[in-house]
């Protein structure tokens, strides 16, 4: 089971990981409704290394994102359920707009992000790129977002 890991953390158990000489892939998301687009994204990330460590958007970032009426699932709920997962090894929280912040301090060797983005496209490319690392882009499975649902629900 995946451990939650607060933020203040987050570099020693990367310098950790380092030493013990083991390859730290990264991803991040709002995770609202664990869905199996997830779960594939997750599994896939998980087989590019050995330690998965997955930053969710807090609360308040999640309404910064997608608006007044999510999250629909607590952070610590959301934290609670990926890290239930066999593919997560741990899960911390961030509170800003993208996982710049939790990526200098984790510092991955791979930082894996959805096919809807391209690397050129996203803040966290240069940080990761910085420190030697890459950012890896998954294939989604069709149809399957957490907005989508929403909308389905709601409808």
């Amino acid at each position: 089971m995946g451990q939650v890991v607060l933020r203040e953390d987050l570099f020693a158990l990367g310098e950790k990981l380092r030493k013990e000489g083991k390859t730290i892939v990264s991803t991040n998301g709002c995770f609202d409704i664990l869905h199996v687009g997830h779960c594939r994204i997750l599994q896939q990330s998980k087989a590019l290394g050995d330690v998965l460590v997955v930053g969710i958007n807090s609360d308040e970032s999640v309404r910064k994102l997608k608006g007044p009426e999510r999250p629909i699932n607590h952070q610590d709920d959301r934290a609670e359920l990926l890290g239930a997962l066999e593919a997560v090894d741990y899960v911390t929280v961030f509170g800003e707009d993208t996982p710049v912040e939790f990526l200098k301090l984790l510092r991955p060797h791979i930082h894996v992000k959805g096919a809807d983005y391209k690397p050129s496209d996203l803040a966290e490319t240069p940080v990761v790129e910085s420190f030697g690392g890459r950012v890896e882009i998954l294939k989604l499975v069709p149809g399957r977002s957490t907005t989508n649902l929403v909308s389905k629900i709601r409808s």
